[in-house]
């Protein structure tokens, strides 16, 4: 699989993007903690179509625009995280939901640690949206982008 990617300035800073040229498997904060090193096989994308969407629906979401990303996706992990991201794709935009509640609602009641670990490996930042995983207490607990960058997008989505 050929994968493209772009860089994309963003109230957070600038954002890796990449993809198969038919679906998302990359947005990453480059101030993140675990933004991938671009391969010598990547392909610059400025002109790939669905590289493109993300960016237009990034900048609708950052404009306060865009409450779910219709971009297609592709996500790789293992089976458990993309259960774990599965789970993300499905809280609503200024909502949480608990480390607890994600483990509970994937039929693992005993795996909120694992839980939080798959989600901090989620490789399609914001729009797989983990920032709205918060603690059982409400804290913001663990955030790959920072803490500030958690509490910043949900305050854009009114949650804060």
């Amino acid at each position: 699989m050929t994968k493209y990617y772009q860089w994309h300035q963003s109230p957070l800073g600038e954002l890796l993007l990449a993809g198969s040229g038919e679906a998302i498997t990359d947005v990453h904060m480059r101030a993140g903690k675990y933004l991938p090193e671009i391969r010598s096989d990547w392909v610059p994308g400025p002109h790939d179509a669905v590289l493109n969407q993300l960016r237009r629906e990034l900048d609708d979401y950052f404009a306060g625009r865009l409450r779910r990303f219709g971009v297609a996706l592709a996500a790789q992990g293992t089976a458990f995280q993309k259960q774990a991201w599965a789970f993300l794709a499905a809280i609503p935009f200024g909502e949480t939901r608990s480390y607890r509640q994600q483990a509970f609602a994937i039929g693992r009641p005993n795996a909120a640690r694992a839980v939080g670990a798959a989600n901090g490996r989620n490789p399609i930042g914001i729009v797989l949206p983990c920032h709205r995983v918060i603690g059982a207490d409400g804290s913001m607990a663990g955030y790959a982008g920072g803490i500030d960058s958690k509490e910043f997008l949900l305050k854009l989505e009114g949650f804060l």
